[in-house]
C-alpha cells in the first residue's frame, strides 16, 4: 500500500467530510497520540516498564490516521507532504544530517 491508497482508506472511518473538521480533529488527535507515545517513553526511560513495541507501533498508526485525515482537510496527499517534507530536508542537510548543521542552519531555508 502507497501514502495515497492508505489516505483513501483512512478516510473511510474519519466519519466526518468537513474540511474544517478533519483539520481540527486531525490536529487534536495528533496532540493526543503523540502523547500517548511520550508517555510510554517516559514510563520506559523513567519508571521500569518494558517497551511494548507492538503498542508504540500502534500508536504510531494512530498518528498516520490523524495525519491522513488533517491532510485531506488541508487538500493534500499524504504522498505529497513526504515529497515537500524530503525536499525541505535535502535543503537542510544535503550531505545527510550533521549536529553543526543544525545549529548554524540558514533561516531562510526554514521558510521553504
Amino acid at each position: 500500500m502507497n501514502f495515497n491508497e492508505y489516505q483513501e482508506k483512512a478516510l473511510l472511518t474519519a466519519g466526518v467530510s468537513d474540511l474544517d473538521k478533519l483539520i481540527l480533529n486531525g490536529v487534536m488527535g495528533l496532540a493526543g497520540e503523540s502523547g500517548e507515545c511520550i508517555d510510554m517513553m517516559k514510563k520506559h526511560l523513567f519508571q521500569g516498564h518494558q517497551l511494548d513495541q507492538e503498542k508504540l507501533m500502534d500508536e504510531l498508526g494512530d498518528v498516520l490516521w490523524y495525519i491522513a485525515i488533517t491532510a485531506e482537510g488541508l487538500g493534500y496527499r499524504l504522498e505529497d507532504i513526504a515529497c515537500h517534507n524530503i525536499d525541505k530536508l535535502k535543503k537542510r542537510y544535503p550531505e545527510g544530517f550533521k549536529a553543526e548543521r543544525s545549529i548554524n542552519r540558514d533561516e531562510k531555508i526554514e521558510d521553504l
